[in-house]
């Protein structure tokens, strides 16, 4: 067997190192060029391409991932999404009516609109990365479901303006289609399985380059101090929530930890509240750089978090809870996911 050939910069181990390395390094490189070299992103051509194709990469992350799903589990994903997706959103609502109600909307700085705004939304991109990561198909196929709450449909429930957004059925349809793509594709096909599986890696670094090129470091600054405190309650007190809640009801915690994030379009939340009910105004124009932060400051740490969740409760469970008698699944490692010759798939 050949041995192993060192690059002159370790950059694949460098990534094995950190939690969630192969999706936060590329993610950090985006938002740094996004920050230092804004202009160079709208040079056009293939290189603007790159670096904004944040959908069109998604999708077809979505594809690879959908693979890997078998259609005798989707049941079980669309419980796991379920409870995630509401118990983020009822903490939320939680935490919000804390600081309005006992705090005269200000605690530590924040309103119930930045509050809500942020803790009801998740990034989807990291979700579906973490859970892939780390998770079993359950965890993976709840993308499904919590796809639902990106946007602010789910924040104008919360604040007692329902009815007053919609979000169309296409464009959940739209979202739901490159997954169910791949489980088809994945279902028919073992060598379309593991081609698809194997391509996840490079599309995961192009896909978090586009996000963070979609962010900026600016955005933590204008924050101030109650947006790291937003983007820290929603990964310690709606992160803890949603893996007590995935847990005792069957689930890993690993949905629930991936879903401690702010979205990246929920910086337009506050605002868009506001065009419903414009008695908030004053209070969703600070929101918005909060939300930001919080976006950025979760975008970070999420995966620190999540990995400490898979090892955890892996000790503790190494067959995955609700998946009893079956065979547990491989951990897909990061350096699982940046060796070109092996497959991803579970083994028995």
């Amino acid at each position: 067997m050949e041995p192993e050939k060192k690059g002159l910069v370790p950059m694949v181990n460098f990534m094995n190192k950190i939690p969630g390395g192969i999706m936060l390094i590329p993610l950090l490189v985006g938002c740094a060029i996004n920050s230092f070299f804004p202009d160079f992103l709208q040079i056009g051509g293939a290189t603007t391409g790159v670096f904004t194709s944040t959908n069109a990469f998604l999708g077809a992350f979505f594809v690879c991932v959908g693979a890997n799903l078998s259609i005798s589990g989707a049941g079980r994903a669309l419980k796991v999404g379920a409870v995630v997706t509401l118990t983020k959103l009822l903490a939320s609502i939680a935490v919000g009516l804390i600081a309005s109600h006992f705090f005269n909307d200000n605690l530590l700085g924040l309103s119930a609109v930045a509050i809500i705004s942020g803790m009801s939304n998740s990034n989807g991109g990291m979700f579906t990365v973490l859970t892939k990561m780390y998770g079993d198909e359950a965890d993976q196929g709840a993308i499904a479901v919590v796809s639902l709450n990106d946007g602010p449909f789910f924040t104008m429930i919360a604040l007692g303006t329902a009815g007053m957004a919609d979000i169309p059925l296409i464009s959940l349809v739209a979202a739901l289609v490159p997954l169910v793509l791949g489980i088809i594709l994945g279902n028919l096909d073992p060598k379309m399985k593991k081609l698809l599986n194997d391509a996840e890696p490079i599309i995961l670094m192009f896909l978090a380059v586009a996000i963070g090129s979609s962010m900026s470091f600016s955005q933590i600054l204008e924050g101030g101090l109650g947006g790291i405190v937003l983007g820290l309650m929603t990964l310690i007190i709606g992160g803890i929530v949603t893996v007590f809640f995935d847990r005792i009801t069957g689930g890993t915690g690993i949905a629930g930890a991936a879903i401690s994030t702010v979205a990246g379009n929920a910086v337009a939340t506050p605002l868009a509240v506001a065009a419903a009910d414009p008695t908030i105004y004053d209070a969703a124009v600070i929101a918005t750089p909060q939300v930001a932060a919080a976006m950025i400051i979760t975008a970070i740490l999420c995966p620190f978090f999540t990995s400490y969740v898979n090892k955890h409760f892996r000790r503790k469970d190494p067959v995955p809870a609700g998946a009893a008698g079956s065979a547990a699944p491989k951990l897909v490692e990061v350096e699982e996911l940046a060796n070109e010759e092996g497959s991803h798939e579970p083994k028995p």
